[in-house]
């Protein structure tokens, strides 16, 4: 990790010095990780569970990983009817547009020089 340094002040410089002297004591106090693992494991295995039962294992807990994969189930249920084209592009007919979502290139090129506008392409009805 490099932090730039050059473009702090003295006063930056020394506030950036006294926080980080701060944290360092006080993770210098804490207890080494491999102890406080130790005694999780033990305190709950003398509860009769495993260290995976409370915590759901390394990965997030299991309650949080039942409702992530919940939530693309309900995007995934919600789908459009398909819809006929509206608009065509007159140098191509097999390029056409619904009018839903970002304007076709093809269009957005042809009203961009303001000579067309998007009712010129509309597709005639018989």
């Amino acid at each position: 990790m490099s932090i730039d340094l050059s473009g702090l002040s003295a006063r930056e410089l020394g506030a950036l010095i006294r926080t980080a002297k701060k944290q360092q004591t006080i993770v210098a106090k804490r207890r080494p990780i491999t102890k406080v693992r130790a005694q999780l494991s033990k305190l709950a295995k003398t509860e009769g569970y495993t260290i995976e039962e409370l915590f759901g294992g390394a990965a997030a807990p299991a309650p949080r990983a039942r409702k992530a994969a919940k939530a693309p189930a309900k995007t995934a249920g919600r789908k459009l009817g398909k819809v006929a084209p509206k608009y065509r592009n007159p140098a191509n007919p097999k390029e056409t547009w619904t009018g839903r979502g970002k304007q076709p290139r093809w269009m957005a090129e042809l009203t961009a020089k303001g000579n067309k506008k998007p009712e010129d392409f509309l597709i005639k009805k018989a």
